[in-house]
């Protein structure tokens, strides 16, 4: 059984959305399948067949969850220093053509989110920056083209 990377925040999340599923989704629709079987037919019910595919899909989400959780090696942040980048460090680049500043955490890659700036340990970015100290330049191939940074800082919080 592979096990996975993951920070203690994504472990932590990954927690909550199953006890989620568990307590609220899956009750919530084992009523609903109740309340639709009380309207009779159940062969021409939209309600009960909507039910019905809404806990599969509830408890196929459960199962998915529940394996990621038991494979997931937990890393706390936290207790990791260092000028290197490695996996949970948050790394402040510089663009070097424009001196736009990013700030990208390196999470696994169950918890990656662009919107929170964190990006997956397996993407480009992330795969260039391993192994690399505050002050060094990175070239990294992106859609776009590729790009060069500077790594002004990193952090491990």
């Amino acid at each position: 059984m592979e096990k996975f990377p993951m920070t203690l925040g994504g472990y932590q999340q990954l927690e909550a959305d199953l006890k989620k599923l568990k307590n609220e989704e899956r009750p919530a629709v084992i009523q609903a399948i109740a309340e639709a079987r009380a309207h009779g037919d159940l062969s021409e019910n939209a309600e009960y067949h909507a039910a019905k595919d809404r806990q599969g899909w509830i408890e196929s989400q459960i199962l998915d969850l529940e394996d990621k959780y038991t494979r997931a090696q937990v890393i706390d942040v936290k207790t990791l220093n260092g000028d290197t980048v490695k996996f949970g460090a948050t790394v402040t680049l510089i663009d070097e053509d424009t001196e736009e500043e990013k700030i990208w955490q390196i999470v696994g890659d169950l918890e990656a989110d662009v919107k929170l700036r964190k990006i997956s340990v397996s993407s480009p970015i992330a795969r260039a920056l391993i192994g690399k100290s505050e002050g060094d330049s990175v070239e990294v191939a992106a859609p776009g083209g590729a790009r060069s940074y500077e790594i002004a800082k990193v952090l491990f919080k």
